[in-house]
């Protein structure tokens, strides 16, 4: 195992408790119109808009994973280039806007929109200069219940299962095959300024997983969640049993592809779903 038991709990409680917090702030934003139509139930989504007008991307759901996808290539290629100049400041300034937004959504499931700004903001740059695991590791459980709050509205189950397949093999072959992630993942850790759950113990020693290990999975459970309702949790609790495997698999010193457990453990969940339901 990787990190001592101590450590590895924590982690694994910060994923579950990251997944459980996300899906209370989708639901903030979703409401549920249910009619019965020639004696079945029919139940539609109707999503609130998001605070200060912020507009969620028109893509068709069949297909949104392929804008998602091209996003995510665009921003690692960008922050890539930020690695090879060493431009740390330009980092710190993307990574600190990046918190700001993603607060602000996640803060606007449960207060006004003035406070959820002012809160968000003051935490965003707490997290930027007064930099320590508690505040961090707090911030990241908030963040990606934002993100999946933009999301999850424009993604369907066939799209969001592809978008993990795709991610599952993007990570795979950006730690195992170019490396690169790998890269990120030093950069981001020498910055002090890391996209993801971040526990430091023992010598100089550190145990992470990054912020799309934990989006991920999230939104997945999220549609799940508007389809088969409260049932979807069994997909938290088995992405969570899919990191697990993996922490107890790995070895000291060595990077791994998180997203192909964790991608593991949701695909399981939902076949339980549909042999209960």
């Amino acid at each position: 195992m990787k990190h001592t038991w101590k450590i590895t709990t924590a982690l694994l409680g910060l994923f579950l408790l990251a997944q459980l917090i996300g899906l209370v702030i989708i639901n903030n934003y979703v409401t549920y119109d249910i009619t019965i139509k020639e004696g079945e139930k029919v139940v539609k989504k109707n999503w609130e808009a998001l605070p200060y007008e912020i507009e969620r991307p028109e893509f068709e759901e069949e297909t949104s994973y392929i804008p998602i996808i091209i996003l995510i290539l665009v921003a690692t290629g960008i922050i890539l280039l930020l690695v090879k100049l060493k431009a740390f400041l330009f980092w710190k300034a993307w990574f600190f806007l990046s918190v700001w937004f993603c607060l602000i959504i996640a803060f606007g499931a449960f207060l006004q929109e003035l406070y959820a700004v002012v809160l968000a903001f003051i935490l965003a740059i707490l997290k930027i200069f007064k930099r320590n695991m508690v505040l961090h590791n707090l911030t990241e459980l908030f963040i990606y219940g934002g993100i999946a709050a933009i999301f999850v509205p424009i993604l369907n189950l066939l799209g969001v299962s592809i978008l993990l397949i795709l991610i599952s093999i993007y990570d795979f072959i950006a730690v195992h095959k170019t490396k690169h992630m790998v890269s990120l993942a030093k950069f981001q850790t020498k910055s002090k300024l890391f996209a993801g759950l971040y526990i430091p113990y023992g010598k100089k020693k550190t145990a992470i997983l990054g912020g799309g290990d934990i989006a991920f999975p999230l939104m997945f459970t999220a549609v799940v969640l508007g389809i088969h309702g409260i049932s979807a949790l069994i997909i938290t609790l088995t992405s969570t049993l899919g990191l697990a495997y993996l922490f107890w698999k790995s070895e000291k010193g060595k990077y791994y592809p998180a997203m192909p457990f964790i991608t593991a453990g949701c695909f399981v969940g939902y076949f339980v779903i549909r042999l209960i339901l």
